[in-house]
């Protein structure tokens, strides 16, 4: 039986991983301050978890995941870069530390925390080298890698770094993760889809594929066409940049729908239904809701490739020289 802490656990990931492997384990908690969020994962899982800050959390979970705001590490974001004094939304990330002293003696075998790969860049990589540095006076050794969903099957460009801790002078070897070939994104897309999907705005009209270069936010980004993949799944649709668009035969194009946005962060439609049962789609309008929390989401065949590691213990042995930091 292995037990998990899910922090900032969103709608789940980590959990559809073990169950998707087929893993006895029990979520000894789930902690997650965002409402709506709590509300699906209850209906997608247990129905008995209330919004909950990880602020002073104290438990023993075998395996403790953790995926911080990434906002303030995003470029898209303020990038804040996380500094614990700052007061931002990724400074909750220290909060882990906190929670794993707080425990004393024993702690938790394995902590994976995952993120965007801007927490690699210069103005962030100080608060993640902070972050290393504590987990290591813990008694961590940490391995970390910038993974993109296309290796594991989800066609969606989607780049996130994972850092992941062992106890006993350990280390996790990302080269013993299992790729998979990536599926056809005809796989993934609906067929039949509401008008109100078609892009028709007119600033967003502006910069679908063929276009003119647009002056302005983002330095001109246009929107990208889905052809082989999507690109990463955004929190929103209606802006510039998104996941892509969808070419129609029309020659108009579509966003992605909020049951795509599930499907390509590795969701199936049972666990779409069921969101969509605790937030229903309002008439003629995409459902935001349902956006947010597939992009704040953690790819779930990603993780299956590092539990499906970590549950054989496939581990190495201390390397000659330390991970280098930036």
């Amino acid at each position: 039986m292995i037990k998990i802490l899910e922090l900032f656990g969103g709608i789940g990931a980590p959990r559809k991983a073990l169950i998707n492997l087929g893993v006895e384990h029990k979520s000894i908690d789930y902690v997650e301050w965002n409402e709506k969020a709590v509300r699906t994962y209850n209906a997608m899982f247990d129905h008995r978890y209330k919004p909950e800050s990880v602020v002073g959390y104290s438990l023993q979970p075998d395996i403790l995941v953790h995926g911080s705001p990434c906002q303030d590490f995003s470029i898209g974001g303020k990038q804040y870069g996380g500094n614990v004094e700052d007061g931002t939304r990724s400074s909750l990330m220290f909060e882990t530390l906190k929670i794993i002293e707080n425990l004393g003696a024993w702690k938790p075998k394995v902590v994976i925390w995952e993120n965007v790969k801007n927490v690699l860049s210069k103005n962030m990589v100080t608060a993640f080298n902070h972050y290393l540095s504590d987990m290591e006076k813990l008694g961590y050794t940490n391995s970390y890698e910038v993974l993109d969903a296309r290796d594991f099957g989800i066609p969606q460009a989607r780049e996130r770094l994972f850092n992941i801790s062992l106890l006993d002078n350990q280390y996790f070897d990302f080269a013993k993760l299992k790729k998979r070939p990536m599926k056809p994104i005809t796989d993934l897309l609906e067929s039949d889809v509401d008008e109100k999907y078609v892009v028709t705005q007119p600033s967003m009209v502006r910069k679908l594929p063929g276009k003119p270069v647009v002056s302005g936010s983002f330095g001109g980004r246009m929107l990208e066409e889905i052809k082989e993949f999507a690109y990463t799944v955004t929190t929103k649709q209606m802006r510039c940049p998104n996941s892509g668009v969808v070419k129609m035969q029309d020659g108009q194009y579509r966003y992605l729908t909020e049951r795509e946005c599930f499907r390509l962060m590795g969701f199936d439609d049972q666990d779409f239904e069921a969101a969509l049962r605790e937030h229903p789609s309002k008439e003629g309008c995409l459902n935001g809701t349902l956006y947010h929390q597939s992009g704040n989401s953690i790819v779930v065949s990603v993780l299956e490739a590092i539990f499906e590691v970590l549950l054989v213990k496939d581990f190495v042995a201390p390397p000659e020289k330390q991970l280098v930091l930036f």
